[in-house]
């Protein structure tokens, strides 16, 4: 029986607020860190493995994170907050060091430990929303989460392209073409800032609520296992649950597989493609860039929301489904447009799709798997998100290589391909019921 309390729309709003700074953080990963690698001399066959920070330290860090928060519980810090409050401590401080990097390896290196603060914070908020929220709130809950996503996007991208409209004027263009240039800092000084801020904020507004009797003896059990044992459980936890895996979400783990592997083409070609479908050179593209993020992440804010009645009319399935198809034609239709402003009209239809992608499956999820192990089942949602990911980090390199023509347009173009093919899949899964 269902027994946790509604929450208002401002709690719900302020539980959520700490996924600003979070994402800005990401919005910097997704717009400025390939350039960063440009600009420090990668190549465009060396992106793919340079973003493999992202997908290993997802797939090792969010699922044991996720476990050990399952059987955490302190009556003063809670269950998970403290991991998502290290995680943006963690976060703020590579931020901070992550513009001076003097070189491509070091910047490489920083890459990895933002995204263990990063990954460290997300999965324990995605339990803790699921945690808070009865069933009938789970749908607002997520797609709230998703406008936070959209928003701290939005932010890091205007940063961008405002400091660059700001501060650029005092640098020659031959001192930004190998250099990192020095407008680009202050987005991530202001990262650092709300990556602590925000997660603050709704540590101190939403208070946890207490495990249930037979969820405390079990961690008390836990807690007084040999620490060796402690040391083990979290892999036993994911290998049980993967075990023990609802059939939705195998089949979920298909249509992850093609659009996050598509997602992750966008984000790093996006950049190299306007330098070469429109000519510009490395900052005007990061800059055209950081308005395509923008202005999808805009959409993701109006539309977010929105998503809630359309997903209880019709169902979340059906409104997941055409969103993935939305972003396929929008991707697909960037590399024929010549106008740098006429270019962003297809991220609307982008941002329905991220505003959908960022919230029904996990209020899917969350529906179907035991609070108990809500945590750890997040982790394993993040699994097949990452491992994807990963697979593109390792295999797309020598694609575009050898069969895109190491063309970026063709990397965009083939990625529309994906969500596509990732929508034909989502047509298999059968929403949970509730």
């Amino acid at each position: 029986m269902n027994t946790k309390p509604s929450l208002s729309f401002w709690q719900i709003f302020n539980m959520n607020v700490g996924f600003l700074g979070i994402q800005f953080s990401f919005g910097l990963q997704q717009t400025a860190v390939n350039p960063i690698f440009s600009f420090l001399g990668a190549h465009h066959e060396d992106l793919p493995l340079l973003n493999l920070a992202g997908p290993i330290t997802g797939l090792i860090i969010q699922p044991i994170i996720g476990a050990i928060s399952d059987k955490t519980w302190s009556p003063r810090y809670g269950r998970r907050k403290p991991f998502f409050m290290i995680g943006a401590l963690i976060g703020s401080l590579c931020l901070l060091a992550f513009p001076f990097s003097p070189s491509l390896w070091f910047a490489v290196g920083l890459l990895w430990i933002l995204d263990v603060g990063n990954n460290m914070a997300m999965e324990p908020y995605r339990a803790f929303v699921g945690d808070k929220l009865p069933n009938n709130q789970l749908s607002f809950g997520y797609q709230m989460q998703s406008l936070f996503v959209g928003a701290g996007i939005v932010l890091a991208n205007a940063s961008i392209f405002i400091f660059q409209d700001w501060f650029a004027g005092s640098e020659s263009i031959e001192s930004t073409v190998n250099t990192i240039p020095k407008w680009l800092y202050y987005s991530f000084f202001l990262g650092a800032i709300l990556s602590v801020a925000t997660i603050t904020w709704s540590v101190l507004k939403t208070p946890e609520i207490p495990p249930s009797e037979s969820e405390l003896k079990e961690i008390e059990k836990h807690n007084i296992l040999p620490i060796l044992k402690r040391i083990k459980t979290p892999f036993f936890e994911i290998t049980n649950a993967i075990k023990d895996m609802p059939k939705f979400m195998w089949k979920l783990s298909g249509v992850y597989l093609f659009q996050w592997y598509a997602l992750f083409i966008y984000w790093q070609f996006i950049s190299p493609m306007f330098q070469e479908s429109m000519g510009f050179d490395k900052s005007e593209a990061l800059s055209q860039a950081a308005k395509m993020n923008t202005t999808y992440n805009i959409s993701t804010i109006i539309f977010a929301l929105a998503l809630v009645p359309l997903a209880l009319k019709w169902g979340g399935k059906k409104v997941y489904v055409t969103s993935l198809f939305l972003t396929g034609i929008a991707t697909i239709s960037i590399p024929f447009f010549e106008d740098s402003v006429m270019v962003l009209i297809p991220m609307v239809l982008f941002g329905i799709g991220w505003a959908a992608m960022m919230g029904i499956p996990y209020s899917m999820v969350s529906k179907i798997v035991p609070q108990e192990r809500r945590g750890v089942y997040m982790g394993i949602v993040n699994m097949m998100i990452v491992i994807p990911m990963g697979i593109q980090t390792i295999s797309f390199g020598p694609i575009v290589k050898n069969l895109l023509n190491n063309s970026a347009v063709n990397a965009i173009l083939l990625g529309g391909i994906f969500f596509m093919i990732a929508g034909l899949l989502a047509l298999r899964i059968q929403e949970p019921k509730g």
